[in-house]
C-alpha cells in the first residue's frame, strides 16, 4: 500500500488541543503497526501562535520517530477574518462572501496544495483533522477522490458555513469519534458516496494512578470535584465554578473542595478561593493521581466531539460528570454506566450528593467506565479499526 499523507494545520511533540493529541496519538500507533505513513502540515508553531509566522524551517523533519514535512504559511489579513469570526462566534449568519473570505485568511500554504496536487500518486489516501482549517478545505479539493476527513464536529456555526458543504461532500470517507458527531454531521450534510464509520479515539491505557501520593504530593486531604483541561470559557468552565460556588453557599458545612489541573486562567470569587486549588499544569503522572484521589471527574464543556479526561478517570477508577447539553459526553456517559450528567444547579447539586452518599455505587461506575475503555479505545483496537477502514476506503 502506498504511504498515507495526515494533513493538519500544524505539529508538534507537545503542542496542546484535542485534535493534535489524538492525531499524534494516531500517527505514532499506525506508524508502529508497520504503516507507512507521512504528516503534512504548516510551518506555523500551534493554535495560539500566531498564523502568519513561520516557526519552523520548511522542508522534511521527523517528530518523534515520524516524518513530517513543512510548508510556509502565506500572508494573510488578520483583521478581516478576525471580524467574520467574530460573528460566527456570536452565531450572527454570515454572506458567502464573507464565508469566503473566512477561508481565505484562514491559516493557508499554497504550497502544501501544490505539492498535494503534484504528488498524488504518490499517496494512498490524503487523512485531514480537524475540518474547519484551510489545509482541510483547500486539501480536499486537490484530490477528494483520496480524502478522508477526522472532521471532530461540533454543533457550532462554523460547521454549517455553505462553503464546507460544496467540498466535505465529494471526499472519499469519514470517520467520528463518536455516535452523536456522526449524526450531527448526516443532519448537516448529504455524504453521498463517502464511507462512513465511528471508529473513536485511541487512549493510553497502561497508566497506574495512586490517590494518597496525589493527596500527600499537594497537601490535601479534603474531598474534591476535579476539573482537568483547558481552563477557559470555551470549556464552560464558568459554569462548573458559579456551581461549585452555589453548592458550598448551600452547604456550609461541607469540606468539598474544586481541584483543577490544565492550562489557562480563570477568576474565582473571593468567597469560595479558599475551596478552590487552581494547580495549573502539572506532569502526566500527577495528572492520573489526580483522577484517582477524586470524587468525581467533571467535563463541563457543551462542545466535544471526544473527551480523553473522560477516558482517563474512568481508566483511573472514578466516575465523571458531564453537561447535559454535550450530546457526545452524554452519550458516552449512557453507553458505559458510568456517571451522571446535569442541565442545571439543582441537577448539578443532586449528581454531587449522590456521588458523595454513594461511595460504592460510585466506585463500581468507575470501574464500568474503565471496562468501556478497555473495550473501545485502547490502542490496539484503534490501530485495528483505522487500518481496516484505511483500506475498506482505498479499494472503494
Amino acid at each position: 500500500m502506498k504511504k498515507i499523507g495526515f494533513v493538519t494545520p500544524w505539529y508538534g511533540a507537545n503542542i496542546p488541543g484535542g485534535a493534535e493529541t489524538e492525531l499524534r496519538g494516531l500517527a505514532s500507533h499506525l506508524f508502529a503497526a508497520g504503516t507507512e505513513l507521512e504528516i503534512l502540515t504548516t510551518c506555523v508553531q500551534q493554535f495560539a501562535s500566531d498564523w502568519n509566522v513561520n516557526y519552523y524551517k520548511p522542508g522534511r523533519d521527523i517528530v518523534d520517530g515520524i516524518p513530517v514535512r513543512r510548508f510556509p504559511v502565506r500572508k494573510r489579513d488578520t483583521a478581516v477574518f478576525d471580524a467574520v469570526n467574530a460573528k460566527l462566534i456570536k452565531k450572527l449568519p454570515v454572506t458567502e462572501d464573507e464565508e469566503t473570505v473566512f477561508m481565505e485568511e484562514m491559516v493557508n500554504s499554497p504550497d502544501l496544495y501544490q505539492y498535494m496536487l503534484q504528488n498524488q500518486d504518490d499517496y494512498a489516501l490524503f487523512v485531514y483533522i480537524p475540518y474547519m482549517f484551510g489545509t482541510t478545505y483547500y486539501g480536499v479539493k486537490q484530490c477528494p477522490e483520496k480524502s478522508v476527513l477526522i472532521p471532530c464536529f461540533h454543533d457550532e456555526a462554523y460547521i454549517h458555513m455553505d462553503i464546507f458543504k460544496e467540498v466535505f461532500e465529494q471526499a472519499a470517507g469519514v470517520v467520528y469519534l463518536s455516535q452523536p458527531e456522526c449524526e450531527l454531521a448526516n443532519r448537516v450534510f448529504r455524504f453521498r458516496n463517502a464511507e462512513q464509520a465511528v471508529l473513536g479515539a485511541g487512549v493510553d491505557t497502561q497508566f497506574v494512578s495512586d490517590a494518597d501520593r496525589f493527596r500527600r504530593k499537594y497537601g490535601i486531604s479534603q474531598p474534591f470535584i476535579l476539573y482537568a483541561g483547558r481552563k477557559d470559557a470555551g470549556k464552560n468552565i464558568d459554569t462548573l465554578i458559579k456551581y461549585f460556588r452555589e453548592y458550598r453557599n448551600r452547604h456550609a458545612e461541607s469540606e468539598l473542595l474544586l481541584v483543577m489541573i490544565g492550562g489557562g486562567e480563570v477568576t474565582v470569587p473571593e468567597d469560595i478561593r479558599d475551596a478552590v486549588r487552581d494547580l495549573g499544569f502539572v506532569d502526566q503522572q500527577d495528572k492520573f493521581d489526580a483522577y484517582a484521589a477524586a470524587e468525581v471527574m467533571c467535563q463541563p464543556s457543551k462542545n466535544e466531539s471526544f473527551s480523553i479526561v473522560i477516558m482517563e478517570s474512568w481508566l483511573a477508577g472514578r466516575p465523571v460528570l458531564v453537561h447535559g447539553g454535550c450530546a457526545v459526553t452524554r452519550d458516552f456517559v449512557r453507553r458505559a454506566n458510568a456517571g451522571l450528567y446535569f442541565d442545571n444547579y439543582f441537577e448539578f447539586e443532586g449528581c454531587i450528593d449522590y456521588f458523595r452518599q454513594h461511595q460504592e455505587t460510585a466506585g463500581q461506575m468507575g470501574q464500568l467506565g474503565r471496562e468501556f475503555v478497555l473495550q473501545n479505545f485502547a490502542w490496539d483496537v484503534i490501530v485495528k479499526k483505522y487500518t481496516d477502514f484505511f483500506g475498506k476506503v482505498i479499494q472503494k
